[in-house]
């Protein structure tokens, strides 16, 4: 199946928001302390515009709008980026997308001089912890000071 992924617009925020919190659900990442639960995703265009060094990219199949993934400096460090809101629709997962979604944020994030990339998420993630470690992420004992997702038990990093 092919699939297009491009620079989020407005137009896709609701869709987005959307897909954050109903894959947020599936893994149980629901309040505070949980990706899905951040103020920037009623309104991800907003926050992730190519001018501040972040970016938010989305992935479509035939029109519909299946999942996203965006990089974004973490804690304000010139340095250190965060890899954020990786969620796919469960119907577009195992086609490559996660990971070309990942493979351009990260490649975008080498452009914009960022040295690190950290992430975190949930041990229920399984697919998404394999795909990080086979891009050469590696696991933390904890997560970086700074870091805002509590709810969160996996965390991870990688030079870029």
């Amino acid at each position: 199946m092919n699939y297009i992924v491009q620079q989020i617009k407005s137009q896709h925020d609701l869709k987005v928001c959307e897909i954050i919190r109903r894959v947020g659900r599936e893994y149980g990442a629901i309040g505070e302390g949980f990706g899905p639960s951040d103020t920037e995703v009623n309104a991800m265009s907003q926050y992730y515009k190519n001018e501040n060094g972040s970016l938010y990219l989305v992935a479509s199949i035939e029109g519909h709008l299946v999942g996203g993934s965006g990089i974004a400096s973490f804690d304000n460090s010139d340095e250190i980026c965060e890899l954020r809101k990786l969620f796919l629709l469960p119907e577009s997962r195992g086609q490559g997308i996660g990971k070309k979604l990942t493979q351009d944020c990260l490649e975008y994030a080498k452009s914009k001089g960022y040295k690190k990339c950290y992430l975190d998420t949930l041990t229920s993630m399984k697919s998404a912890i394999a795909l990080y470690e086979k891009l050469g992420f590696q696991s933390l004992d904890k997560p970086l000071a700074g870091s805002t997702h509590n709810g969160c038990d996996v965390w991870m990093l990688k030079e870029l």
